[in-house]
């Protein structure tokens, strides 16, 4: 950069990507210069080597900020555990292995391992069985990274999630609608007669009687 360049001829561009010429790099520093600029050296391989007119510190600034946002971006891949024991139902099991799916789906790696006491060392096949179950419950769906191997008193196999797999998205339940009770309107034989009150008028005249 700068008075470090030691090519006896540059490429030089400017800082708006424009191809200026081909000249020392005394020359190109002035211009540099002239602008307030750093001479960088961006492809000391090309001849002549190939360099560019931009504001050094500024350019790093940026470089830095952006692997920053990169690393927020970047998920951490964890290695999950996932413990059983030759003694650990068939139920047990089933449940244990719908986690490790939650963990793969997640972009986690899992150690899925079975853990001896005893007497049960001198049967480490069951172990073996179990683990080569669970692998073939999850085929299609992981990479065995690390095959089932006896360490002390645990047997364990790694694995993680086999490229192209996508974890079944989970369905929202639709609400239930609220069945509407509709009102039938009655029929005419079903309609309740209402019977009209009937007035009856009372005579104000006197009562002639019989003539003999």
């Amino acid at each position: 950069m700068n008075e470090r360049i030691r090519a006896r001829e540059v490429r030089l561009i400017d800082e708006n990507g424009e191809m200026i010429g081909v000249m020392p790099p005394m020359h190109a520093l002035e211009i540099a210069r002239e602008r307030d600029l750093d001479l960088v050296e961006i492809s000391p391989n090309a001849i002549p080597p190939v360099c560019k007119l931009m504001d050094y510190g500024r350019y790093k600034y940026e470089q830095a900020k952006k692997e920053n946002e990169a690393r927020k971006n970047q998920k951490t891949i964890a290695l999950k555990e996932i413990r059983l024991s030759p003694r650990t139902d068939e139920h047990d099991v089933d449940v244990k292995t719908r986690k490790i799916q939650e963990f793969l789906a997640e972009g986690d790696r899992v150690r899925v391992s079975v853990k001896f006491r005893g007497a049960e060392m001198r049967h480490p096949d069951i172990g073996r069985k179990l683990l080569d179950g669970i692998a073939e419950v999850l085929k299609g769906t992981v990479v065995i990274e690390r095959s089932p191997i006896m360490e002390g008193k645990m047997m364990s196999m790694i694995i993680s999630r086999a490229p192209g797999w996508e974890p079944p998205k989970k369905q929202v339940p639709t609400p239930a609608t609220k069945k509407q009770h509709h009102t039938t309107p009655a029929t005419t034989s079903e309609t309740a007669t209402t019977s009209t009150p009937v007035l009856v008028q009372e005579s104000t005249e006197a009562t002639v009687p019989p003539s003999e």
